[in-house]
């Protein structure tokens, strides 16, 4: 109350008719949008995405891009076995940085003249490298876009929102891990959704036990006291996608910048992972098929 910038900052507040309209222009070979979200930091929201990314890309039909908008702790590059490649301009706008002819990248990663460089930047720097990203980047026909985000409820959360206004968003996957201490930063972005009307797709649980690969006995590396990611779902009745047991080859993989999915296709993380995009898959689906009716 009596913030001078009210009307800039109000969640879901529309950006002005010509920035929509030019942000609708670009968006509009997009298929589907989907956000990957937490309001705690390090439950494993780029190692999602990637993975997503990853996996909805294995069908060579599926066009996928991947656009990395957590401007301080850029790690989707080192993930995508991409560090050190960079942005090319074209007369079209910024060219991805390519994983597989049907997986394309974007990230600040990719400008920065050394991955050790610190993005030190104030809140508007930030909106207006990510409104950069989705007006100038020319990504074709794409049948996913997947945007990871970083933690918190903040500029770059209300600014992504706020452009993405202008196109088509199908929903937000929420991550946590199963101990209170994340969930309740979780239960804060879940509130940040439904306030800004954001549609939730389902919440992911990662490190959701391990499964020793010796004995097969499993652990609970971070104990569910509260009841973990089913209780919070049962309780503010949002989907449940799927729970990801840890894996030491997942943490591996992503430093090495290859597909966990692929190095390791015999691991309960794998299957749980497919699960989950196939479910992920099926409401995008079916979100569309919806939206064909209404047409």
């Amino acid at each position: 109350q009596g913030c001078p910038n009210q009307r800039l900052c109000a969640a879901g507040a529309a950006p002005d008719p010509a920035e929509a309209a030019e942000l609708r222009t670009r968006l509009r070979s997009v298929k589907h949008t989907v956000l990957v979200l937490s309001g705690k930091g390090g439950v494993g929201k780029s190692t999602f995405s990637a993975l997503l990314a990853r996996g909805l890309a294995a069908r060579d039909d599926k066009q996928v891009a991947l656009l990395d908008i957590d401007i301080c702790g850029p790690s989707v590059p080192r993930m995508m076995g991409l560090e050190g490649e960079q942005v090319h301009q074209s007369g079209s706008g910024w060219s991805p940085v390519y994983v597989e002819e049907n997986l394309g990248v974007m990230s600040v990663g990719f400008l920065l003249s050394s991955p050790d460089d610190a993005v030190i930047w104030r809140g508007p720097k930030k909106n207006g490298l990510i409104k950069q990203f989705l007006r100038d980047v020319d990504w074709g026909e794409v049948d996913y876009l997947i945007i990871d985000t970083p933690p918190g409820t903040s500029d770059e959360h209300l600014s992504i929102v706020q452009y993405l206004s202008a196109a088509h968003v199908d929903g937000a996957v929420i991550i946590t891990t199963p101990q209170e201490v994340s969930l309740q930063d979780v239960r804060k972005e879940i509130n940040f959704c439904r306030k800004v009307k954001l549609p939730i797709i389902g919440v992911v649980e990662n490190m959701s036990g391990f499964i020793c690969p010796k004995c097969k006995n499993e652990s609970q590396i971070f104990p569910p006291t509260t009841g973990g990611a089913e209780k919070m779902c049962q309780n503010l009745n949002i989907s449940l996608l799927g729970k990801v047991p840890l894996d030491p080859q997942i943490g591996k993989s992503c430093d090495k910048g290859q597909s966990f999915l692929a190095e390791v296709p015999e691991s309960p993380a794998t299957s749980s992972y497919l699960s989950i995009i196939q479910r992920i898959q099926e409401y995008c689906d079916l979100q569309h098929s919806q939206e064909e009716k209404i047409i």
